[in-house]
């Protein structure tokens, strides 16, 4: 599906759509819980439909409403299990050790891209425990076989900290005490939201300075109402947009303009990307917070730097921005960005220079100098925050910009489009 996003002022206001990590982390606490546990305000992005499918091939019976899904406990299935992980590389990492305390004989595979991410440190890690695995050249499909048990396992998280999650929210129910050491963690504070989760639901973790995770064996998962918190994820492009105002005519004389607030969002959040506050601050964005809302109004922005290591999401609508600042800015972490939905280092680099924005890649670190946007045809790569990244440059470019593949946007964030248009996108 092609989108055209014409130039055009980005103002008023709009709720954050539900955290999509949050609702997957919850589908699986629900999964390992007894009894009944209703998820409120959860995201149906396709991720999240992918953690249902999973939970209930794992035994739980799920029913889905409007507002809520509801998860009750069910039988543990016998024989061999195939879980379908969509696209969702959090599914993949998180399910694997789940699903391995659950059944000791299961096929975790996906489509798309998932098929393109690299599984061997799942079975690194679950082979530590009591879990044998294969793969198809360390990609999926992965088979696991065994039970998943407490002990000690040593484990990379260089590559980011979904597994992490996925080991610590399994091994709680492991029979024997766990110790997990973890090498070289990044994206800490999605274990933070992690760990934060699991407390909610009556798990206890030892943290010891996100390097040993000591995990008592035996604990019970409470069923209870969980409400989902907004997505910092997406409204990082929402804010994006609201500092860069829109309007058309050439940089030099266009008035900054708009003023976008979005509801829905902790301001004390454990999500990383609660950072992209302080990142508009320093560009020189206009940023106010008050109670459950935050909003973003242009100035003349400036170039900024930052590490988005323990936030690679926030890459794409940072880029965005960057396209609009004076000067160079640069964002550090691009070794983070390799194994997405696409390259999407090289998948940024190519959208901002189709849209003659200077962009230069060296090792971990990219430099952006901010220019005059101009209209383009771009592809998504099938990524969703490239589609939503394009869909915000053309906020004040000097034409059109139409997007390729834009129905990846439904893997996160299902209505953004229907959201920016809401906000004045002017959307073809």
């Amino acid at each position: 599906m092609n989108i055209t996003v014409s130039p055009a002022i980005f103002s008023g206001q709009i709720d954050a759509p539900p955290s999509k990590s949050l609702t997957q982390r919850a589908i699986a606490a629900g999964l390992l819980a007894g009894g009944t546990t209703v998820i409120k305000n959860p995201s149906f992005c396709n991720d999240s439909v992918a953690a249902i499918g999973m939970a209930r091939a794992l035994g739980a019976m799920v029913k889905t409403e409007d507002d809520r899904i509801i998860i009750e406990a069910g039988e543990r299935p016998s024989g061999q299990v195939f879980l379908d992980c969509g696209e969702s590389g959090l599914a993949l990492r998180m399910f694997s050790p789940v699903a391995a305390l659950l059944s000791g004989d299961v096929t975790l595979t996906g489509k798309g891209s998932l098929l393109r991410r690299p599984v061997k440190m799942i079975g690194d890690a679950l082979g530590q425990l009591g879990v044998t695995a294969s793969t198809n050249d360390g990609f999926l499909p992965v088979r696991l076989n065994g039970k998943l048990k407490g002990g000690r396992a040593l484990i990379d998280g260089s590559s980011g900290s979904q597994l992490l999650t996925g080991l610590l929210m399994a091994l709680p129910l492991a029979e024997t005490e766990s110790r997990i050491d973890v090498a070289n963690l990044t994206s800490r504070p999605y274990i933070s939201l992690t760990l934060d989760l699991l407390a909610d639901f009556g798990i206890r973790i030892e943290n010891r300075d996100f390097m040993t995770f000591i995990i008592p064996g035996r604990q019970s998962y409470w069923s209870h109402e969980f409400t989902v918190e907004g997505d910092w994820s997406g409204a990082a492009f929402l804010l994006a947009a609201g500092a860069i105002g829109g309007g058309t005519g050439s940089k030099v004389d266009r008035e900054p303009a708009g003023r976008v607030a979005v509801g829905n969002l902790n301001p004390d959040s454990r999500q990383a990307d609660r950072a992209v506050m302080s990142v508009l601050e320093s560009a020189g964005a206009n940023v106010s917070v008050s109670p459950g809302r935050i909003t973003a109004s242009p100035s003349h922005l400036r170039a900024f730097t930052f590490d988005a290591t323990d936030a690679p999401d926030l890459f794409p609508p940072l880029a965005a921005l960057a396209a609009y600042c004076d000067g160079v800015s640069t964002i550090r972490g691009v070794g983070r960005l390799r194994h997405k939905e696409s390259d999407r280092a090289e998948a940024i680099a190519g959208v901002l220079e189709a849209m003659r924005i200077g962009v230069r890649i060296s090792g971990d670190e990219m430099a952006i100098t901010g220019g005059q946007v101009q209209g383009a045809v771009v592809s998504s790569h099938n990524d969703h925050r490239i589609a939503m990244m394009a869909a915000v440059m053309a906020a004040g470019a000097a034409g059109p910009v139409t997007i390729t593949g834009a129905e990846a946007v439904a893997k996160s964030y299902p209505g953004f489009f229907e959201d920016l248009a809401r906000l004045g996108g002017r959307i073809g």
